[in-house]
């Protein structure tokens, strides 16, 4: 039988929580000792055990061995590194890779194919602007005929490689502070675009360290922005929502301080299972788990695996508010302050982003509002998952001032919308990383009201 819980709202409607995930006393779980400051904790509620390149593609990309062609020049079976990358490369030639992971993300490995388009692109192709829709092999090759002579992008891309890059190049600009290690697991092919993938994260210092799949399919997103910025995304699956707990996978999460897991995995029940056992080892290990709600309709398909492993396993939820609408059941007639409020019960920090009106962070049932930091919007793709990268990079800092590490997050998440692409610069992440190191220093010796915990 379950448990309905309500706001005081008069038209809050129940959200179903089984018995099990009710909340019950806060304990308290520190960080790693690497980024733990005499005042940072972490309140658990529940007692648990212990880029790119300019490319065009060409009309008759099939989506089988997939064809490049650099500026129109010639074919080349990837793109060639641009200006950043070769910055990047300098600083990973001599990688060894660390005992422990500071970030593993488990999530979609994903080719994305990003280009500007008008209103009229999308009426032809019959696509409703600003929507996400799952396509087959046959409509993605459809749609990037479509946009045979067109100049777009193409990056290793998936939600959370988007924040894992960001965090990598964040975290290894800092002269003051250790580099944060950042590595990830998901699921390639053995095809083109999967050596690409693997090959522009270890380029981004992000490791990817799963096994290609024999004969598998990368997947691939096709992200088309409109003039007002807004981006409708069409996304073919191949092999990436598809993750299996093997050995690979099952080591890394022992060695790893925060686990961050991607919704859309949720899709296929045996991925589900794989993340059951990811989590349940990250915590036995004694790792902090996050996990993203990547999107609305995944939300509502998997409403209840959703819910076991947020409700069992997760210390950190990423969300816009829509999404967190949805975990909650709520209409849209509840605020994003609500929602965020409401999830904190559940769940020990949250954090729930709404658009050009700011965002939300939740913590014991109250929610600190972040304002927006200024910005003309460019391109909206990528926003969530970079300030979910400036989430992290706060925790990881030791930060324990909700307003300060929202402050970080949205001022990532403003200089990812005032550029085109998802990822945000080297050059970018410089000036981000230095301008953090002062607030940092300041913020530890400081600590403001609206913090995690302090002793």
């Amino acid at each position: 039988m379950s448990l309905s819980l309500r706001l005081s709202s008069s038209f809050l409607p129940p959200i179903p929580i089984p018995p099990s995930l009710s909340p019950s006393p806060s304990f308290l779980c520190f960080l790693p000792p690497k980024f733990r400051n005499a005042h940072f904790l972490i309140c658990r509620y529940r007692r648990r055990q212990t880029s790119s390149s300019r490319l065009r593609c060409f009309s008759n990309f099939n989506g089988s061995e997939d064809q490049f062609e650099e500026d129109g020049d010639k074919q080349v079976k990837g793109p060639q590194m641009d200006d950043e990358e070769e910055e990047e490369d300098k600083t990973i030639g001599s990688l060894v890779l660390p005992e422990r992971w500071d970030v593993l993300g488990l999530g979609q490995a994903m080719v994305d194919f990003s280009g500007i388009v008008d209103d009229e692109f999308l009426k032809k192709l019959g696509l409703e602007k600003g929507t996400r829709k799952v396509v087959n092999h046959e409509e993605r090759g459809r749609v990037l005929q479509a946009m045979d002579g067109c100049t777009y992008k193409a990056a290793a891309g998936g939600s959370l490689s988007n924040s894992l890059v960001a965090l990598a190049r964040l975290g290894s600009r800092s002269a003051a502070d250790p580099a944060i290690n950042v590595a990830m697991a998901g699921s390639v092919g053995s095809d083109v675009l999967g050596g690409f993938y693997r090959e522009k994260l270890r380029r981004a210092n992000v490791q990817f360290l799963s096994e290609p799949i024999k004969d598998g399919t990368t997947g691939t997103v096709i992200v088309l922005t409109t003039p007002d910025a807004q981006r409708t995304m069409l996304a073919y699956q191949g092999t990436s929502s598809t993750v299996n707990y093997d050995t690979i996978l099952a080591n890394a999460v022992t060695k790893t301080n925060v686990l961050v897991v991607e919704g859309y995995l949720f899709e296929l029940p045996d991925t589900i299972r794989a993340i059951t056992k990811a989590c349940e080892k990250a915590r036995s290990s004694g790792a902090l788990v996050a996990v993203t709600a990547s999107d609305v309709s995944c939300i509502e398909r998997h409403y209840d695996d959703f819910w076991e492993i947020i409700g069992n396993h997760a210390d950190l939820i990423f969300a816009n508010s829509d999404e967190a609408r949805a975990l909650c059941n709520f209409d849209t007639r509840e605020s994003s302050a609500s929602v965020t409020r409401y999830l904190s019960h559940f769940v020990p920090l949250v954090s729930v982003t709404d658009g050009h009106r700011g965002s939300y962070i939740g913590l014991k049932g109250e929610a600190v509002y972040i304002p927006p930091s200024p910005c003309v919007p460019v391109d909206t793709c990528g926003a969530g998952d970079a300030y979910a990268c400036g989430i992290l990079y706060g925790v990881l800092r030791g930060i324990s001032d909700l307003k300060s590490i929202g402050t970080i997050a949205a001022k990532v998440a403003a200089t990812v919308v005032g550029q085109q692409g998802t990822r945000l610069r080297v050059s970018d992440a410089v000036k981000l990383a230095e301008s953090f190191t002062f607030q940092t220093s300041t913020i530890r010796s400081d600590i403001g009201t609206d913090h995690i915990s302090s002793l």
